[in-house]
């Protein structure tokens, strides 16, 4: 499929933002999404908090697979300086965890004299105005379904010492996998004009053919088994769910388009099942391909231009 890119404008204010304001903070919090816990992990924010406590959470994890998610909480447990937890915006208490989470990993923090300052970020959509809404207790920050609804920054007191800043939602400039691209647009992090819903859909039809083709024959009730389903072309599968669902022109013949949004709504929206895309090994590798393959191209467009520099002038004879 298609390369996706989206870095709207208001995105290079909100980096120079976050780097003025993490010269103040104690601890990052960053809210993942734990159906796609590698992919909604942001590069560019790793490398503006280098050096500072983090808190992975993995939002939405009533939408994820349990067993997955254990494994990425153990991924990111291990590296340095990091704890990771899993949440969902109605678990009770999650103001108290997340306090006692940020509290350890910053101890020397703590009391009126030195309260504990903490930053949530995350990429646009991942559930963090609503988390917010659910830690305060009444609507501070505005919710929506759509990314990029958070434009400006926002502080409000977890505990008498413990100040938590909001920011708005960070992309990175480019995404250097498709597999991860295609897996932001399925979880609707990335706005709608950057990419082909149906294309989209076909990635991750695909992918559940493999994974979990009962679930596709349960939700659409499609004929035949799930070997069958599993053995068709994507297309046709994406076909019939359009004719199931009324997804069709003028004249009978499937919409690809709209049968897409049906697919896409139905995972975002948990009706297929609790799904996590990826797997900590799955995401690295395809990250060190799409890193070495980016490695080829820079050397190649560099090896281009020393070649226009370097051309010998012609000879203008006697």
């Amino acid at each position: 499929m298609s390369s996706i890119q989206w870095f709207p404008g208001h995105m290079h204010a909100t980096v120079k933002a976050l780097r003025e304001r993490l010269k103040t903070i104690d601890v990052v919090i960053e809210l993942l999404d734990a159906r796609l816990p590698g992919s909604s992990a942001n590069p560019l924010l790793a490398e503006l908090t280098a050096g500072k406590p983090t808190l992975k959470v993995l939002n939405k994890e009533d939408l994820a697979d349990p067993q997955r998610t254990a494994c990425w909480l153990a991924h990111y447990g291990a590296q340095q300086a990091t704890r990771a937890i899993a949440l969902h915006a109605q678990m009770p208490g999650p103001a108290r965890l997340l306090v006692q989470e940020c509290r350890r990993l910053a101890p020397q923090r703590g009391g009126m004299a030195k309260p504990l300052r903490v930053l949530i970020a995350g990429i646009p959509n991942v559930g963090k105005s609503t988390l917010m809404n659910t830690l305060i207790g009444r609507r501070v920050a505005k919710a929506a379904d759509e990314p990029g609804v958070t434009r400006h920054e926002q502080r409000v007191a977890l505990a008498d010492d413990v100040y938590l800043y909001d920011t708005p939602g960070l992309l990175w400039p480019k995404i250097l996998a498709p597999e991860s691209g295609w897996r932001l647009a399925a979880s609707g992090a990335i706005g709608r004009n950057a990419y082909d819903e149906e294309e989209v859909a076909l990635a991750l039809l695909a992918l559940l053919q493999a994974e979990h083709p009962e679930r596709l024959l349960a939700r659409y009730r499609l004929p035949g088994t799930a070997a069958e389903l599993a053995a068709q072309p994507a297309h046709a599968l994406l076909a019939a769910i359009g004719r199931r669902r009324g997804a069709l022109l003028p004249g009978g013949q499937v919409d690809p388009h709209k049968a897409g949004e049906v697919v896409l709504a139905d995972f975002r929206a948990g009706a297929l099942g609790r799904l996590t895309l990826e797997t900590p090994e799955a995401f690295e590798a395809w990250m060190a391909a799409a890193r070495a393959a980016e490695a080829r191209r820079q050397a190649e467009r560099a090896a281009r231009r020393g070649g226009r520099r370097q051309a010998p002038a012609t000879d203008a004879g006697p």
